[in-house]
């Protein structure tokens, strides 16, 4: 719980996200009532109905799926200021728009750069969970408001403690960092595969050999699981090495055109993820890794330190 002089944050929770309750509970925080809907035309309504002037308002939202979410998001941010708003945070379980970090091709968009400008011109300061930096050293190269990111590898590392003989297998040198440090804290072997992308949904896994190893039960562990096609190419690899037994676990689940199901069908067992998404999938809570992070936000802002 947070104590201070001025009054309790207000938290709006636009997308009923379920940290939304954990979250208020454990900041003691007010819950923003917002009244929305749409016009036939597709057009937003929105009506803030909460005594925002001078208040800390947060905002929980997760940015996949950004191109619907976005406008609603500037929406609801403007409105704040327009009614004199303290200060406005983002929580963004899941930070999207991070792709596109460098220009492939002429003419090519930097999104990662203009989304990031869009954010940053409309809040404070910005918490979210394991963006998908791969060019960028920290959000601080294209983010312009105060950042922290939490990391989701403990929760995945707690819950792989308590299972024995995993082998954890990474489908690509990107992920070795991370898998790495997950393997160190469950206490795991580990292995990483090599990959090569021939486009956006195609690409082909080749993993070591895994004789030598002794495990009944391969997990793949990934931050984000997206078209999926990376996955379903090392659930593959992984029974042309006569692996049986296959799990999968990851950050932020979006299952593109329901990928999930189809990765259960392809064999993998037991599909985890956290719930920085929401998804049928997730068996693991972020919150208390949230929380930290939010109320280091919440007393520098309140204070001016940042």
């Amino acid at each position: 719980m947070i104590i201070l002089s001025q009054p309790l944050p207000i938290i709006f929770n636009p997308e009923c996200h379920p940290l939304g309750n954990l979250l208020c509970k454990a900041l003691d925080a007010e819950p923003g009532n917002l009244e929305e809907h749409l016009f036939p035309d597709g057009e937003s309504y929105l009506r803030i109905k909460t005594d925002v002037t001078d208040r800390l308002c947060l905002i929980l939202m997760d940015l996949s799926h950004p191109n619907r979410k976005f406008l609603p998001l500037s929406f609801l941010c403007q409105t704040l200021r327009e009614f004199e708003v303290g200060k406005i945070g983002l929580i963004a379980p899941y930070l999207s728009y991070m792709r596109q970090d460098r220009r492939f091709h002429a003419g090519e968009a930097l999104t990662s750069k203009i989304f990031a400008k869009f954010i940053s011109d409309q809040v404070d300061w910005l918490v979210t969970v394991d963006p998908h930096l791969h060019r960028y050293h920290s959000l601080d190269e294209v983010y312009t408001v105060p950042s922290r990111v939490v990391q989701g590898a403990p929760v995945l590392a707690e819950w792989l403690t308590t299972e024995e003989k995993l082998l954890l297998v990474g489908p690509d040198a990107e992920s070795e960092q991370w898998v790495s440090r997950i393997a160190a804290q469950s206490g795991h072997p580990f292995v990483v595969g090599e990959k090569q992308r021939y486009g956006d949904r195609k690409v082909a896994i080749t993993l070591p050999d895994l004789k030598e190893i002794n495990f009944s039960t391969a997990v793949i562990i990934d931050d984000v699981i997206s078209s999926g096609h990376t996955v379903l190419e090392c659930v593959k690899a992984l029974k042309e090495r006569g692996v049986e037994e296959i799990n999968c676990a990851c950050v932020h689940g979006i299952f593109a055109d329901e990928i999930d199901k189809v990765l259960l069908d392809s064999g993998i067992k037991q599909l985890v993820t956290t719930n920085t998404i929401v998804h049928c999938s997730n068996a693991l809570d972020v919150s208390a890794l949230l929380l930290p992070a939010i109320e280091e936000m919440i007393q520098a802002k309140v204070g001016e330190k940042i």
